[in-house]
Parts: structure tokens; sequence; C-alpha cells
């Protein structure tokens, strides 16, 4: 192996999703390099894209193209690493008087003990046990052999009463035996010590897996109770609790300061589509400046309060309410965490509650008006299917400390196919 592959090292051929020596390597935008494959489902299950290693966030889910240098390198590194001995040369046995036959064995046994020594091979690590105790039974017949061909030889010369040649090969028979003998001694400390790396290696291997093992055992049991209180949550309600949450309503309305230049808001501040053009709006510290939201004129920081918007039409939606202090600049990402307790549409069938992480919705019906509730004092936000008279989401235990905005976004217009404005709607009582 050349010295310039020798610098590689195992880490940097990894995938940090898989762990494993890459496969169709692919970069993304901010640098960091996966696997096609598993970066492609990880982004099918997180929303939005993001990259699992620095955690940038991207609007738009990049193209991959398989990045030829790094597969290429990652070949040659797996080449490089699988178990194939080295042809050794021999230069220990130059020079040797021997017949034609015993600068056969004792390059044999040069290279069996090259291959079986050589600090230079990166595998000594991965050498087990077993495998010493196949290459001892295999050096066992090497030797065998060796013996029974000296003998023979041995025989024949003396049968023809050649002393020097007798000579020679009683010579040659003692430097193999101590050869032999030093060849075991250095199997055997090579063998010590790689099973020693070996223990190592699987203990902490094993710890490894139990890890894994506790964290898949956790996120089935944190799907299993999403799933739990779904199922508990898409229910119909009766007349009565539909009607005693709509008696906290309130009159809201959009506020233009904070709407997204690319925002068309009607007269009256109650309807609101994305158009096609960017207006020349100036850039104040309360406007959206890349996500296409808006915020209403009204805010609360106690009490209860309830408002219906109307979705009919939509392909596309966010709807919720905000605190006061959150990032209106550059992306954002949707989450109680940050600020934002939401739920949206995608895809026209898509719907989600953005909690942490986002918890997929199984509704009965396509909502046409959504009504959002807010318990300030009890930490409450709830969304309901008005026409179906059905909860579809709440989130329970938050905690509130600053003044909650309603907040709204349309959607991209998409040419046209989620033209279809959100519509703030009076309750019907």
């Amino acid at each position: 192996m050349s010295a310039a592959s020798s610098l590689l090292t195992e880490d940097q051929f990894l995938c940090s999703i898989c762990l494993n020596v890459f496969t169709d390597p692919v970069t993304i935008p901010c640098g960091h390099n996966f696997c096609k494959a598993c970066i492609t489902d990880h982004w099918d299950i997180d929303v939005p894209c993001q990259c699992p290693t620095c955690r940038k966030d991207f609007n738009t889910k990049p193209e991959l193209q398989v990045n030829t240098l790094i597969s290429e390198m990652a070949a040659k590194f797996r080449r490089s690493t699988q178990l194939i001995p080295e042809e050794v040369p021999c230069d220990v046995y130059s020079g040797s008087k021997l017949k034609t036959w015993m600068f056969f064995l004792a390059c044999l046994m040069c290279v069996f003990m090259a291959w079986m020594v050589s600090e230079q091979n990166k595998h000594d690590f991965f050498l087990l046990k077993e495998e010493y105790e196949e290459k001892k039974i295999e050096l066992c017949k090497t030797q065998a052999e060796i013996l029974q061909m000296i003998q023979k030889e041995i025989k024949h010369s003396m049968e023809l009463s050649k002393e020097d040649t007798n000579r020679q090969i009683l010579t040659a028979l003692k430097e193999s035996v101590e050869s032999q003998a030093e060849l075991i001694e250095t199997i055997k400390k090579k063998t010590r010590r790689t099973e020693k790396l070996a223990e190592g290696f699987i203990k902490d291997l094993k710890q490894e897996i139990s890890e894994l093992k506790k964290r898949s055992t956790e996120v089935e049991q944190l799907y299993v109770a999403q799933q739990k209180k779904l199922s508990k949550q898409n229910t119909l309600l009766p007349e009565s609790d539909l009607k005693r949450v709509q008696q906290y309503e309130v009159d809201v309305t959009l506020d233009p300061d904070t709407a997204h230049p690319n925002l068309i808001l009607s007269d009256d501040e109650k309807q609101v589509k994305h158009g096609d053009v960017r207006k020349n709006l100036p850039d104040n510290p309360e406007r959206f400046d890349y996500c296409v939201n808006v915020l209403a004129n009204q805010s609360f920081s106690s009490g209860r309060f309830y408002y219906e918007v109307q979705v009919k039409g939509k392909t596309e939606w966010d709807l919720g309410v905000a605190r006061e202090s959150i990032n209106r600049k550059g992306f954002i990402l949707l989450s109680p965490e940050d600020g934002y307790w939401t739920i949206w549409l995608r895809n026209d069938n898509e719907y989600k509650a953005l909690a942490g992480p986002p918890v997929s919705l199984s509704l009965k019906s396509r909502p046409q008006k959504v009504g959002v509730f807010v318990d300030y004092d009890e930490g409450l936000v709830s969304f309901y299917d008005v026409n179906a008279e059905a909860l579809i989401y709440s989130f329970t235990g938050c905690s509130f400390t600053e003044k909650l905005y309603p907040f709204f976004g349309p959607g991209l217009n998409s040419g046209g196919k989620n033209s279809a404005p959100l519509i703030i709607s009076p309750v019907s009582h």
C-alpha cells in the first residue's frame, strides 16, 4: 500500500447515518457527505430537510448527485482493507547454495512468515482466535510436508554416497527447524496481542449494539404513544363542547406590517393569499422576509380566545399561534421550541401537527373550516374541524410567558393550484 493511501482512515469514509463505508456518496449544500440512500431515507421522514451533522435546514429538498471523487476513493479504501496478504519477495534466502527444491521450500516459509508477522498488515486487529487455529493447522501440514521432502532427499543423498550433499541437507534441516520455532513463537505473540485487541473491540461493539437497541425501543414506545393519543383526539365532539369553545370568539384581523412582500391582503384584512409579484415594502423588524407568513393585529396574554379560518380549495396552508419574540427573518422552523404551535397541510392531503417531532394526522374528512382555540392559563392550543365537529389535535402542557398572536401561512400560489385565500370567518352560532 502506498504512503498516500496509508494516510487514509476509515472515519473519513464512514456515512454518519449508517456508520458504514460510503455507498454512492453524495455531498449536500452544507458540504457534508452521506450515502445517497441514507440521506434520502432520512429526508423522507424529516420535515423540513435538514443536515444530520450540522443541523442546517434547506427550504427545498436538494437535488442529489453522486460525488464521483469520493465514490472512487471509498471504493479504493474498501479494496485496500480486504484480508489479502501482499506479495513478499524472498530476500532471506538469497545467495543460498541449496538445490532448486530447497529454494522453493525456503521461499514458501519466508512468504508465509512475512505475511503472518508483517506490522503493515492492517487487519491484525480483526484476526480472531478461530482464524489463528486454522492457520496453525495449515502450518503443521506445511511442516510435515517439508520434513517429508527433506527426509526423502537425505535418503536419496545417502544412497548416492554424496557426503557433501548430506552435510548441506542436514544443515538446511537444522536451519529450517530453528526458523519454524521462531515462526511459531512469533505467531503466539501476535495471537496474544490480537486476542487482547479483539476482546476490547467485541466489548465496545456489544455496548454499542445495546445502546442502539435501547434507542430503538424508546422510538417505538414514542410512536405507539403518539398513535394512541391521535386515536383519542380524532373523535367527534358533543355539540355542547364545540359550542363551549366557540363562545370565546374574538375578532381577528391581519397585520400588513408583518406580511411577507408576496402576500396579498384584502381591504378588510380578513383574507390573505400568495401573489407571484414581490411588492417593494419596508423591511421592518416585524415583517417576515423569507417564509410567506403573516400575524394578526391582535395579541393575547391571558384567558381564552377562539377564531375560525376557511381553508376550502387550498392544497397547502399553516395555522396556529406564535409568541411575540419569534424570529421572522430567513428560514423558520415551525415548532413549540421555536415559539410556534401550528398544524399544516401539504401536497393536498398530508396533515401534520408540528410538535417535536412532527405528528402525522389521519383525518376522517377534509376540513373546510378550521377552528383555533387557546386557553393561555391552562397551556392549551386546540384545532377543530368545524364542519365535522371533530377535534383535529391539541398541544397540551404548554408554558406561555409572552403575548400570543394568531398565525397564518397561505402557502405558495403553485401556478394557481393553491390560489384560494385563507379567510378569517365569523362563527356561526
